[in-house]
């Protein structure tokens, strides 16, 4: 916990008087412009620059130059505008320094933080193969340079792209095997050809794209890729975002676009790991889906029961459709609807399926993931999920609620700052919001710890026992874990 001889601050007070640590499991770095990208060119050369400025000063910047007709017109949605904090300049300048982040964290009320980046969440989505693999590479040696030397308080995540096995094994092994980073976040919805549209001219490829989610009816295997997150003992997180797709793709209004766009891109991410059988294969992996809340996870887990029970392959046998009786449904329609009857018997032939070219077997759409019974969907689901939640996000008392969520189970939650974007205008409020969650009877005391300290805690710790070894926290989570066991 953090103690100071200096009057401490409201989430430093905060801090002191819990019973355990506070680790923040999505804060956001802020890669200073011109001197970043001269960072870039000097571990990665001309490549790594010019995929760096990809999205921030050919997309982003470019984007933004235009008028809402000009957007309309090219199919552009509205990009994000003024997303960095501003009126509060020392906690910009945090951000973007990793010596004063780590001399603040304290102040914030957190003991140790996983720090995302800012621009780099674009690098993975890079369309050029040579270029995204120097750029994701450049940035993980970048990362570290950067903030190596204060491990023991935070620790960045490696970007690593994922357009096809080969390249997220190789920047894995590189991050995790030679720059011993700890953490990493994966692209998703990676962009794929549409094959009936690839003659398409070229000015309309982008828009002739389906969604790869890594999982059910992907473009790959990733089982290679799984496996070496087993094995190198880092769980996949995703920080995914979904705008400028399906409706999200407003030319004028930027909240219209960013309102649930990272809760989309992870349900679609959540349902094929699940559905893909992902999550019955490597069970002992465990995945996180970074600011999008829960609400989506604690509906889309109910919505998965529903189906299950509906649609398991012992329900589908009750949707035959030898099971309907035509001579009956004939004989009702004289009874009820005789203006139905003669129609019903000359088209008979819909009923029982005749008019197909040959019969259509039903498909158990629970058959990759194994799902035998309905708690095995717990097993699936909300055992090896994780959903990473803002400091004001109400909804994190329906992951809490047994009452509320199939076979009693909570769903994990991560607490995530966002330090850096334009939603924190005081990083230093950001634990004391969370907690008047607590206040306000929303959730409890020890749903507070969980969020805080207990999830995050197993999320990195349990599949590497060193990943907090060396840290402000090791001692607190050796000991929780070791409870764990006892």
């Amino acid at each position: 916990m953090t103690t100071s001889n200096k009057t401490l601050t409201p989430a430093a007070e905060l801090n002191a008087s819990l019973d355990h640590p506070i680790i923040d499991a999505d804060g956001h770095w802020l890669e200073f412009g011109s001197y970043a990208s001269e960072m870039m060119r000097k571990i990665g050369g001309d490549m790594a620059q010019q995929g760096f400025e990809y999205y921030t000063t050919n997309i982003v910047k470019n984007q933004l130059a235009l008028s809402d007709e000009e957007r309309r017109h090219q199919g552009i949605s509205h990009p994000v505008w003024w997303g960095l904090p501003t009126s509060n300049t020392r906690d910009r300048a945090t951000v973007m320094m990793p010596e004063l982040l780590y001399q603040r964290l304290g102040d914030f009320g957190v003991d140790f933080a996983v720090l995302y980046p800012t621009a780099g969440l674009g690098l993975t989505r890079i369309p050029d193969p040579e270029v995204r693999r120097a750029t994701c590479r450049a940035f993980n040696v970048m990362s570290m340079e950067m903030f190596g030397r204060y491990s023991d308080k935070v620790t960045p995540v490696a970007v690593i792209p994922m357009h096809d096995p080969a390249e997220a094994v190789a920047e894995l092994e590189h991050a995790v095997g030679d720059l011993k980073m700890k953490a990493i976040m994966m692209g998703s919805l990676i962009p794929r050809e549409i094959p009936a549209c690839k003659d398409a001219p070229e000015q309309y490829k982008r828009f002739l794209v389906w969604h790869d989610t890594l999982g059910l009816d992907s473009a790959h295997n990733y089982d290679e890729v799984w496996s070496s997150c087993r094995d190198l003992k880092v769980n996949p997180t995703f920080h995914t975002g979904s705008r400028g797709m399906g409706n999200r793709t407003s030319p004028s209004n930027f909240v219209y676009n960013h309102i649930g766009h990272f809760a989309a891109a992870s349900e679609a991410v959540a349902k094929a790991l699940v559905l893909g059988g992902v999550t019955e294969r490597f069970p002992e992996l465990k995945f996180a889906f970074q600011e999008g809340g829960v609400a989506w996870a604690c509906s889309l887990f109910a919505d998965m029961v529903e189906h299950y029970e509906t649609r398991s392959a012992e329900e589908l046998e009750i949707l035959d459709p030898d099971n309907l009786d035509v001579d009956l449904l004939c004989q009702l329609a004289d009874e009820y609807a005789p203006e139905m009857a003669a129609a019903m018997r000359d088209e008979n032939a819909i009923f029982d399926n005749a008019t197909l070219p040959e019969r259509v077997a039903p498909r158990d759409d629970f058959a990759a993931a194994k799902v035998d019974k309905l708690s095995d969907l717990a097993e699936r689901f909300a055992k090896p999920f994780y959903f990473g939640c803002e400091a004001d996000d109400r909804t994190v008392a329906w992951a809490y609620a047994a009452n509320n969520n199939p076979f009693g189970s909570k769903l994990n939650t991560l607490f995530g700052s966002d330090i850096g974007h334009f939603d924190v205008s005081d990083m230093s409020s950001c634990t004391v919001e969370a907690h008047k969650l607590v206040k306000k009877g929303v959730i409890t005391a020890d749903d507070f710890k969980a969020q805080m300290f207990e999830n995050p805690a197993r999320f990195w710790g349990q599949s590497n026992p060193d990943f907090f070894k060396g840290t402000a926290v090791e001692t607190q989570v050796a000991q929780y874990l070791k409870s764990l066991s006892a």
